[in-house]
């Protein structure tokens, strides 16, 4: 179980005794909202009406849709919300990667607080001053809500994703997929928080090399500064997952990949434990299966096949409970059937995504050591 799965919750009396919330909010002058943004012209006026409908007074709010120069009709989009409310504004991300929109949104903003949002997702007209709340009155670093993940198709495989991803045999400790209701707790990471400005001053910006995963990289360089994160369960996100199953694979198979890649960019620990338990079970059946190949030709293979056996009979066990759950939770015997495919669809792609991380990362540091070995070669020469 992750830390994170382990969240602590805090005390709201020592919360209370902070202030009302009219005087927390008071002492926010601006929230910068960044929303990372590329050919999302589906979502992205729903996002933005979201925001226009919040309860958080606008002439104290900027929001900065970053967009990866989309060609499907999004910058249209957002040009007229920024006609209709001049606190919405464009801005160009040429490079197209999500950390490079997170920091050109950031170097934008003037807000006490910055938070990101989602383009495929949005949110209760109470989110923003939520945040703005729980920041002030638990002292947090980074404050996060709830998703409430939907489908963007509406077959019985589009909401079995769906499940998955919601699920804690899917998702692990991943709070913020899995928690409903309760009191904020501290957390490792809460997906699109709501950042004080003073965290960038401390730990620097999201990092540029990572493609994916710098949200948790960022999250994990803020616990290791001594910062916390809070999640507030009553801060609810309703955010729009890929759930064709090709889709769903695929985008699996990246995420496994930059659960490792990280590695070779960061100086922190840029994952929680539980990212990397799928490469480590699809490890655990790739070896113990392929010794098992060699049984009864080598006596010896028979632990690797009984190995295998227990690797994958305990996998089957586990999703067959889990989709009993699921079935019984929504009151659809047909989610028996489809729920194991939709957790193999998650596990399987992202375990196989984080192990060509891995022969990545010893290639890239294999590469390294040459480069290094023969610079040093060059310097001797030339002495």
């Amino acid at each position: 179980m992750s830390s994170e799965a382990r969240a602590t919750t805090v005390s709201t009396s020592s919360a209370a005794a902070t202030g009302s919330t009219v005087s927390t909010i008071s002492t926010v002058s601006t929230v910068s909202i960044v929303i990372p943004c590329r050919e999302e012209a589906r979502y992205i006026g729903q996002c933005l009406d979201s925001i226009v409908a919040s309860d958080f007074p606008k002439d104290r709010l900027e929001v900065f849709v970053v967009d990866g120069m989309s060609q499907d009709g999004t910058r249209e989009v957002v040009a007229g919300y920024s006609r209709a409310h001049p606190f919405i504004r464009l801005l160009d991300n040429p490079r197209r990667i999500t950390p490079v929109a997170f920091n050109t949104g950031i170097a934008a903003s003037t807000g006490d607080l910055v938070m990101i949002m989602s383009a495929h997702a949005t949110y209760a007209p109470d989110a923003i001053s939520k945040c703005v709340r729980y920041s002030q009155e638990y002292s947090a670093d980074n404050v996060g809500g709830i998703w409430q993940v939907e489908p963007r198709g509406d077959s019985l495989l589009d909401r079995a994703v769906v499940a998955a991803l919601s699920h804690p045999f899917g998702v692990g400790g991943a709070s913020y997929r899995t928690r409903r209701g309760g009191a904020p707790c501290w957390v490792d990471t809460a997906a699109y928080g709501c950042y004080r400005r003073s965290v960038f001053d401390r730990i620097g910006l999201f990092n540029e090399a990572l493609v994916r995963s710098q949200d948790m990289e960022l999250n994990q360089r803020l616990k290791a500064a001594g910062g916390r994160t809070l999640l507030a369960p009553d801060v609810v996100v309703r955010y729009f997952a890929r759930s064709d199953f090709l889709s769903f694979v695929k985008h699996n198979f990246r995420n496994g990949l930059w659960a490792v890649l990280p590695f070779l960019h960061s100086k922190v620990m840029p994952v929680a434990w539980r990212h990397l338990a799928p490469g480590a079970f699809v490890a655990a059946l790739a070896a113990t299966g392929a010794l098992s190949l060699l049984w009864p030709l080598w006596p010896p293979a028979f632990a690797a096949l009984a190995a295998f056996a227990l690797v994958a009979g305990s996998y089957l066990i586990a999703s067959l409970a889990a989709s009993a759950h699921v079935a019984l939770e929504r009151r659809d015997a047909r989610f028996l059937a489809v729920m194991p495919l939709a957790f193999a669809g998650l596990h399987l792609p992202y375990g196989l995504g984080s192990l060509w991380g891995l022969v990545n990362v010893a290639l890239a540091v294999t590469a390294a050591r040459r480069r290094g070995r023969a610079a040093c070669g060059q310097r001797a020469a030339g002495a």
